[in-house]
């Protein structure tokens, strides 16, 4: 059963199919991390934030309309009532556009946002189920449109194991071009011994999807944070050392590669060789003769 509410119900359609889905938040409550309030330090009570008409004062919920700023200080007001006439019925459906490979969408498009989508009970089970094992089979995506969170989103709908996960995506016209910084790159000539010397050190620390594991790694400040707050529960005192880590020195790019290269071989287990037919011939007839 998956844990908390869902944020969205709606449909996955590709083509003429169509899969009833609930969407479910896929980052954990507040980031997985520690959240602060804003306390007032005589008394411990935890500071309001008030809304205020500089006019009028404090005012209601009820008394908040939307107004967009067209000139300095005039607005124009639009009611709630009137961006809901905007939606359309295709508004609850994630309209899936094409399948693109795995590796179709640059990276940098990613929002960072991402929802569980589950069937929406047991009539989507057959066709999200079917849908799912697809998709992985033909190691494709699923580029969508859906209109989410007061917006119309793009979104990548990928199989992660048995569950679709929709990753929210931005446009094109949000993100800011790569070639307006690239001037500030020089172009630079590269001897061809420090191009083989560094593919090499990429070679020596490259690890197969097998090997890398993301779930080894933690967000170490919070889990510091997170004894801090426990001591702090407890009335303990902590004492923390911080290691300082020392500014990198500046040294022969050659020199570098090479001594990160002789690190990286120490830290890489030995591979395992098969033994040659004829060397396991040898063994055998030495432990018969012993």
């Amino acid at each position: 059963m998956a844990a908390g509410r869902s944020v969205w119900k709606g449909h996955l359609r590709f083509n003429m199919v169509v899969v009833p889905v609930a969407a479910y938040t896929a980052a954990a409550s507040g980031g997985g991390g520690i959240s602060f309030n804003q306390i007032h330090r005589d008394c411990n009570q935890r500071i309001k934030l008030v809304k205020t008409c500089p006019e009028h004062g404090e005012v209601r919920n009820d008394e908040i309309v939307k107004g967009y700023e067209f000139e300095k200080g005039q607005y124009a007001i639009v009611d709630p009532a009137e961006i809901e006439k905007l939606k359309t019925q295709g508004d609850k459906a994630i309209s899936i556009e094409s399948f693109v490979g795995c590796d179709t969408v640059d990276p940098r498009y990613f929002s960072g946002s991402n929802y569980y989508l589950l069937p929406d009970g047991m009539v989507g089970q057959r066709p999200y189920n079917l849908l799912t094992r697809a998709m992985r089979e033909s190691k494709r995506y699923g580029f969508a449109k859906v209109f989410f969170s007061g917006h119309d989103q793009l979104v990548l709908v990928r199989p992660v194991g048995k569950t679709l996960v929709m990753s929210l995506l931005s446009y094109q016209q949000e993100m800011k071009p790569h070639h307006e910084f690239e001037g500030d790159i020089a172009d630079v000539d590269l001897p061809a011994n420090e191009m083989k010397l560094a593919r090499t050190l990429i070679d020596a620390m490259s690890v197969s999807d097998k090997e890398f594991d993301l779930a080894s790694y933690r967000d170490t400040y919070q889990d510091n944070l997170r004894t801090l707050v426990e001591a702090k529960i407890k009335g303990e005192e902590v004492a923390t050392v911080l290691d300082v880590e020392q500014e990198p020195r500046v040294i022969n790019l050659m020199d570098a590669l090479e001594k990160s290269l002789a690190a990286a071989a120490k830290k890489k287990p030995p591979k395992l060789v098969a033994p040659s037919p004829a060397a396991t011939a040898k063994q055998i007839r030495k432990r018969k003769t012993s």
